[in-house]
């Protein structure tokens, strides 16, 4: 079992912490960072370590991220791990065998709510002690959005990872710029994503809302909608049809990492 490592200098190897899960052929590999979902109020253990080994399967190096979360540690903290994680991936490059350093971010529910916060604010909000900022991007060069959480203040919000991350009384400036789909420009990265019509944790309008900022934008975007499934299926054993997700997101991948990154 790989060992996890501590995020930031002069800690522990417990939360937050980076786990990889590297292929062992000596061939390099681009990485996929695993994000699991929770609401940012814990780790759904199903969104973690199965799905780095799904990818594994696939032809990709991958990683699980244990984010800080809420209601202790709010924005931009979380955020600031999953910058810290992809710096720190490129910074190892060498070592773990990352082809071009490059690195795909991949979250579920809120973990997608922090992936996809990743994409559009990867220069924003950086902590003054991350000391890899001068050396290393954090710009991801894909993503992959499960089922995630997008929108923080219309009608399809979750509330609970909304209060969870930015407190019961967030400034209303503040839920706008969190609400990853506003701020989708050309610079943000080819995203893939997949959720259920009738989702009744988060609702499709989350992923909907996401692709279409991506088609305004230009950037390359795959969108799958699944007709019925329950929220929080990770890899969706038992339902094969649902679990087509990870072919179709490994082949999104492989057409999108397969050139040098200019990061």
């Amino acid at each position: 079992m790989p060992q996890p490592l501590a995020l930031w200098p002069n800690q522990a190897a417990s939360e937050p912490n980076l786990t990889p899960c590297l292929l062992d052929d000596g061939k390099p590999h681009p990485l996929v960072l695993v994000l699991p979902g929770g609401g940012y109020g814990h780790l759904a253990p199903h969104e973690a370590e199965p799905v780095a080994q799904a990818f594994n399967a696939h032809g990709f190096h991958a990683a699980v991220l244990r984010y800080r979360l809420g209601p202790t540690h709010r924005h931009p903290l979380p955020l600031n791990d999953a910058q810290r994680a992809i710096r720190m991936i490129r910074a190892r490059a060498a070592e773990w065998g990352v082809l071009d350093g490059r690195v795909a971010i991949l979250g579920f529910s809120a973990g997608g709510h922090l992936a996809s916060s990743a994409t559009v604010h990867y220069d924003r909000f950086t902590a003054q002690d991350d000391d890899l900022v001068p050396a290393h991007s954090a710009r991801p060069d894909a993503a992959i959005l499960c089922y995630p959480v997008i929108d923080l203040e219309g009608k399809a919000a979750h509330t609970g990872s909304r209060r969870n991350l930015l407190g019961e009384q967030a400034d209303a400036e503040l839920v706008g710029r969190m609400s990853t789909h506003r701020h989708v420009n050309a610079q943000t990265p080819p995203t893939f994503l997949w959720h259920t019509a009738d989702d009744g944790g988060v609702p499709v309008d989350n992923s909907l809302m996401f692709f279409s900022a991506c088609r305004a934008h230009q950037v390359p975007a795959e969108l799958h909608v699944y007709e019925s499934g329950n929220h929080g299926l990770g890899l969706a054993p038992g339902q094969p049809y649902i679990a087509t997700w990870v072919e179709h997101a490994a082949q999104f991948l492989h057409r999108h990492l397969s050139c040098s990154s200019p990061f």
